[in-house]
């Protein structure tokens, strides 16, 4: 079975793993069953997340984990891999003349472009003089007037804009802070438009991927979230199955204010009723 687990609210929340969340993904994991976990957080790299995962007592490999960073770094050499039909041209993304990809965004995201083969440049002067064809945006702590002005410029300037995902905010364990959704309207504004393309959630470009490296099909895929407009929203659109759970932002309440046609396959409290679901869909 083909499981794809979203991290923040339902394997961990903050520093924290989520009762009984690591003995039930070892068990699934021990019968056989492929787990893989995905991200909207394009801050960290693979690397990070497979250091706290085996930490927190969990099962995992870092080919089995797709943040937005990424799924983005690859739409960047081959926009078919994450779904859409993208029109750009892929010599501009280092087949030909080499260019470089600006990153609004952390050191992670940086990282997992280079991965893939890119050159990176910061959003300043001497970035924008290195003549970047793209330009990425995620979460960045650093963001300040001149990094917004200068993306905005290079964007107007006719380069791609990418966006690692839409989220407007993200929970802390002292509440709600901006998020990378914030930084990307933040450079929309003097850009004159929105991205080219959004890679996270609720877009399908995540499950797509993290069926791609499960080995599966994202119809296939039962889908563990706790975001009924991001996790819940993408399983949709890709046609998986999906558990809501309610460990992390997700309340009872906004639960029962939601269409139907919005709504997951099944709900889950707890570790323990989720591992029932998992049976029950299983059959």
């Amino acid at each position: 079975m083909l499981l794809i687990f979203d991290l923040d609210g339902v394997v961990y929340r903050g520093r924290e793993p989520v009762p009984g969340m690591a003995e039930l993904l070892s068990h699934l994991d021990a019968r056989g069953d492929v787990i893989v976990y995905c991200t909207n957080n394009s801050r960290a790299h693979r690397s990070e997340y497979l250091e706290r995962l085996r930490g927190l007592g969990l099962p995992a490999t870092e080919d089995r984990i797709v943040t937005s960073a990424r799924a983005t770094a690859l739409a960047l050499v081959d926009p078919a891999l994450v779904g859409p039909e993208v029109a750009w041209d892929r010599d501009r993304a280092g087949d030909g003349d080499g260019r470089p990809v600006m990153v609004v965004g952390a050191e992670g995201l940086a990282q997992e472009i280079r991965d893939v083969g890119l050159a990176t440049v910061a959003p300043t002067e001497e970035g924008r003089a290195a003549d970047p064809w793209a330009v990425v945006v995620g979460l960045d702590l650093e963001l300040s007037h001149g990094r917004v002005s200068v993306a905005a410029d290079v964007i107007r300037g006719g380069a791609r804009f990418i966006a690692t995902n839409r989220d407007p905010v993200f929970p802390t364990p002292t509440g709600f802070v901006a998020g990378a959704g914030s930084v990307v309207a933040a450079i929309e504004a003097p850009a004159g438009r929105g991205p080219d393309l959004i890679v996270g959630k609720p877009e399908p470009g995540l499950f797509i991927e993290a069926a791609r490296v499960g080995g599966g099909e994202p119809g296939e895929a039962i889908v563990v979230g706790d975001g009924l407009t991001t996790d819940i929203a993408a399983a949709i659109r890709v046609g998986a199955r999906s558990v809501l759970m309610l460990t992390g932002v997700t309340s009872q309440a906004q639960l029962e204010t939601t269409p139907p046609n919005a709504r997951p396959t099944l709900v889950a409290r707890d570790a323990a009723e989720l591992a029932a679901h998992l049976e029950a869909l299983r059959g």
